[in-house]
């Protein structure tokens, strides 16, 4: 994991427990943290539950391992991509009431650009569609916390990329990329069948990018953490 995952997900832990001692007293099915049972407690769901999500995520790419090289010649640098914005939604379907699975749909526009000595050219900018399905393990719930790990695989597909032809670049592509994702999240219960949600995770994707026509080619590992915060409805 890297450190910017380790960071985000200590916060939103402790954002979490910072909730539990304003809003205990009005929680649904709160837990006393002295009376927590996380083999057999109840976590808020049953077998045949529908969770779904409504987030705003930020996407942030480690662009570990990049280099960008001429074909058949030297390395001219590296790759940036830009961290991005967008909303999320997402859906759960409970088979036990610790086990669910997860599909997310969600879409965000980066831009790409070549980096040498402090020196940065921008190649072009793309949108990134990243599928991804999760099995997700749900803890009993404590005080008024509910919390849940996960891990699946996602597939990011690359679609309306455009090259910076005022920097000379006359064609960009981003070969599509496979890789298994990691989660952490919890949600907390507010009135009905609502909850609150923070969520992150970290996702291995490394791909390559052509640029003019093959002439300069990229590797990287893209490696996005995603970092959501949003609100559920559970069916």
């Amino acid at each position: 994991m890297k450190s910017t995952f380790r960071t985000v997900a200590a916060a939103a832990l402790l954002a979490g427990t910072a909730f539990t001692p304003a809003l205990a007293q009005s929680a649904p099915g709160y837990v006393e943290p002295s009376n927590y049972d996380i083999l057999n407690g109840a976590t808020g769901y049953q077998p045949g539950d529908i969770m779904t999500h409504l987030s705003i995520i930020g996407v942030i790419p480690e662009n570990v391992s990049s280099h960008v090289n001429v074909v058949g010649g030297p390395t001219v640098g590296k790759l940036g991509i830009t961290s991005g914005v967008s909303p999320e939604l997402d859906a759960s379907y409970f088979v036990t009431k610790n086990l669910s699975f997860q599909i997310i749909a969600a879409t965000s526009r980066h831009t790409l650009s070549l980096n040498n000595n402090g020196k940065s050219a921008t190649l072009g900018s793309t949108w990134v569609l990243p599928p991804t399905l999760t099995a997700q393990w749900h803890f009993p719930q404590i005080g008024i916390i509910r919390p849940y790990v996960g891990v699946g695989i996602t597939v990011a597909f690359f679609y309306g990329t455009s090259p910076k032809t005022s920097n000379g670049f006359t064609s960009l592509g981003l070969r599509t990329a496979v890789g298994p994702s990691f989660d952490a999240g919890f949600d907390v219960p507010l009135q009905g069948n609502w909850t609150a949600n923070v969520d992150v995770k970290q996702i291995i994707l490394p791909t390559a990018a052509s640029v003019n026509h093959g002439a300069v080619h990229a590797m990287t590992g893209l490696d996005p953490t995603v970092v959501g915060f949003g609100v559920g409805y559970k069916f």
